[in-house]
């Protein structure tokens, strides 16, 4: 069953992330424009993905990069935030899609080893299931 949830009461531009639950697995789903991310934005990036976790006992991500050609330390510094959400609760953050450049900023930065990247969205999926 997929359904989009969006949070209400937030001035952040919903449109930059789509939520789509699975079950008890959510999908996150980055607009491209989130390469430019500013600073500012980030409280408000995090509420919109995190808000509608606050229910889940064990959050379960899916972060999707199948959109997003590369990220620069705004976009790394929102997923570190909700992994250690996911992880404060039990629960687990993986990645799929992930381009060239994307790929290649997560093993600069060593976070190619926290976590697990899969190319599809539904073998991210199956790794949570």
């Amino acid at each position: 069953m997929n359904s989009t949830r969006q949070p209400e009461g937030t001035d952040a531009p919903q449109e930059d992330f789509q939520l789509q639950w699975h079950g008890d697995i959510v999908v996150i789903i980055p607009a491209s424009n989130v390469e430019s991310m500013r600073w500012d934005l980030i409280e408000q990036a995090a509420d919109i993905i995190m808000t509608p976790l606050e229910d889940q006992q064990v959050p379960m991500l899916v972060f999707d990069l199948s959109d997003i050609n590369y990220f620069g330390s705004v976009f790394l510094a929102l997923l570190l935030r909700c992994h250690k959400f996911a992880k404060s609760r039990g629960g687990e953050m993986v990645l799929c899609g992930a381009g060239e450049m994307a790929k290649e900023t997560l093993r600069v930065t060593l976070l190619d080893t926290l976590w697990a990247s899969y190319e599809t969205r539904e073998e991210a999926l199956d790794s949570l299931s």
